[in-house]
């Protein structure tokens, strides 16, 4: 039944990994936890179940666009759904809950604000509710990346319907995120369902920020009509650039929390549905954004933590195919990020936002496979020793060399200086720089004072970073200050090795590896088929992932099928795509 309704409803073959345990799980009746990345299917684990269950299953989710976006599609499916939120008319609003009271609806999506109205609580208390899914489930812990209070109060649902089963999702959850949930939410010994955090069709590459307007331009170059999100760390960065891309001939919008809200709803309305390709923006953009066909993400500021930068690398290729994150690296950024940091007046707080910042430092500046970092940070055990599919693992590694009499130099300026400053101030002494900090505490009489004159500001960072990665300087989380260790004097005495790289000053992105899936179709087809989908889009109303993702119109341009029960054979189409689209698109196959 549930493979059957998977190829009926949803027009697909199998089950991604997880989704049918997590199914069977909520069948039975028992509360679950599931953690699966962005693009890993999450919303069937609860649609299908719905479908299968008598009663009603309730969507808590925090997003109206969301909610919206998954209305439409599982409308255009066939599927009884419906959501309730300010946004509706007063009619909309009784005629929605109208539906629900007769049993009609089999899915209510609504925010916690929503569902904790009165009227509504009355309504759920009058229907058989089967299921409780809590969607952005890491909204509930303090420790995760979008605290929402309300969540808290969703608990209080488990004595008003104790036989509906709970399941909360999340895309993002540490450890201690995930018991936190599991408290919030009183899940009774619920079973926990964790998939890879690896997104295996993501390109990953950080270079280093020199002309930041011209590499991203560069870097979009081979994208032309292709949807990207580029995030940057201030509102008028987001103005500037969106400015600048728009005189170069590319088609991009702003989007941030200075501008009103008619503002940003038009704007993001017109990138969901494709009439504009590029959106540049802060992180107020994009949670809840069920675009599929995002092809690249640029980060043209380092993020705050590690976790907002998976979360925001995780809104390309949604629909399972090949796209691409850049990072645009610099130490300047992170000094902005580190006075931010320094104006918390809280000590908690502060340490830790500088231990964030020093995660997605260590990831920046990493030599190793990106996705190590990445996936260890939610404690996953990545193997793999070469994902062919990161910037580290497709370039020629540079040899590890001898790099213990600049180390010395650094670790004897630190000494000279009483191991009392940060890495820039010792950078400052050896590069004999006259700055006034250096002159007030007289390191400019320090032996070492100019000795690393023949060094850059950059390659001392890198030296830096690599002998506080290797225990041979500490650093303190909270001030920055640099500090010797037992190690520092083994190397300072000649007695300890140090072996390290040179900091490469290429600023150009990697080219990068592609799939074959993502070559081996007839792209003018595509096009084509592209341009249909949009026509009936807009007809409809609707954004075009709604009615066909990209994957399936690859498939198309694979299969090139010229008969409905060909058709019935692509991916994403069930009988309702079938009955509604493949006249259509077999139209523009067959011509």
């Amino acid at each position: 039944m549930k493979l059957q309704l998977l190829r009926t409803i949803f027009g697909y073959d199998s089950f991604r990994p997880l989704q049918e345990e997590c199914i069977q799980s909520v069948l039975d009746k028992k509360d679950t936890l599931l953690i699966m990345p962005t693009g890993g299917g999450k919303s069937i684990c609860y649609q299908i179940p719905a479908l299968m269950m008598p009663g009603l299953t309730v969507v808590i989710s925090p997003l109206i666009s969301l909610m919206k976006d998954q209305v439409s599609q599982l409308k255009e499916l066939g599927v009884e759904a419906e959501l309730l939120n300010s946004t509706l008319t007063w009619e909309e609003y009784q005629e929605n809950k109208a539906g629900i009271q007769r049993g009609k609806t089999k899915m209510l999506f609504c925010a916690p604000e929503t569902l904790f109205k009165e009227d509504i609580l009355d309504m759920l208390r009058g229907c058989r509710v089967d299921c409780v899914t809590i969607d952005e489930a890491h909204c509930i812990s303090e420790w995760g990346h979008d605290f929402r209070p309300e969540y808290r109060r969703i608990k209080e649902l488990r004595e008003m319907l104790p036989d509906a089963v709970f399941l909360a999702v999340t895309a993002t959850a540490t450890e201690r995120v995930r018991q936190d949930i599991i408290a919030n939410l009183s899940l009774s010994a619920p079973r926990e369902l964790i998939a890879s955090f690896n997104r295996d069709n993501l390109f990953y590459e950080v270079i280093p920020k020199s002309r930041a307007t011209d590499q991203t331009l560069d870097y979009i170059e081979k994208f032309k009509g292709q949807s990207g999100i580029i995030y940057c760390f201030s509102r008028k960065q987001v103005d500037s650039l969106a400015a600048d891309l728009n005189h170069f001939g590319y088609n991009a919008l702003p989007y941030h929390a200075g501008l009103s809200d008619e503002v940003r709803h038009r704007n993001q309305e017109k990138f969901i549905r494709d009439d504009v390709p590029i959106m540049v923006a802060t992180i107020a953009f994009g949670m809840g954004i069920n675009k599929p066909n995002v092809r690249f993400v640029i980060h043209y500021d380092l993020p705050k933590n590690i976790e907002s930068y998976y979360q925001e690398t995780g809104r390309a290729g949604r629909d399972g195919l090949p796209s691409q994150c850049l990072l645009l690296f610099s130490a300047g950024d992170a000094a902005k990020i580190k006075y931010f940091i320094d104006l918390k007046t809280d000590p908690a707080q502060k340490r830790v936002a500088q231990n964030h910042l020093n995660t997605i430092l260590s990831y920046a500046q990493s030599r190793q496979c990106r996705r190590i970092p990445l996936l260890t940070y939610f404690g996953e055990n990545y193997t793999v020793k070469n994902c062919g599919l990161c910037d580290n693992c497709v370039k020629p590694q540079a040899v590890a060399v001898n790099l213990a009499a600049p180390a010395v130099k650094f670790l004897q300026c630190v000494s000279e200086t009483e191991e009392r400053f940060g890495a820039l101030h010792v950078i400052n002494v050896l590069r004999g720089s006259e700055a006034e900090k250096v002159i007030n505490y007289g390191h400019d009489r320090c032996k070492t004072f100019g000795s690393g004159r023949d060094w850059s500001v950059k390659q001392w960072q890198n030296l830096v970073l690599q002998m506080i990665t290797q225990g041979i300087l500490d650093k303190n989380d909270e001030y920055g200050v640099l500090s010797l260790t037992q190690k520092s004097y083994e190397v300072m005495s000649n007695t300890r090795p140090f072996l390290g790289h040179l900091i490469e000053e290429s600023t150009a992105p990697v080219k990068t590896v592609r799939s074959k899936q993502a070559e081996d179709y007839d792209t003018n087809l595509f096009e084509r088929l592209r341009a249909k989908r949009k026509e009936l889009a807009d007809k409809m109303g609707v954004p075009p992932y709604i009615i066909f993702s990209d994957k399936s119109l690859i498939d198309m341009c694979q299969r090139k099928p010229t008969t409905k029960m060909q058709f019935a054979q692509v991916f994403g189409v069930g009988d309702q795509k079938l009955a509604r689209f493949s006249a259509a698109f077999i139209r523009v196959i067959t011509s």
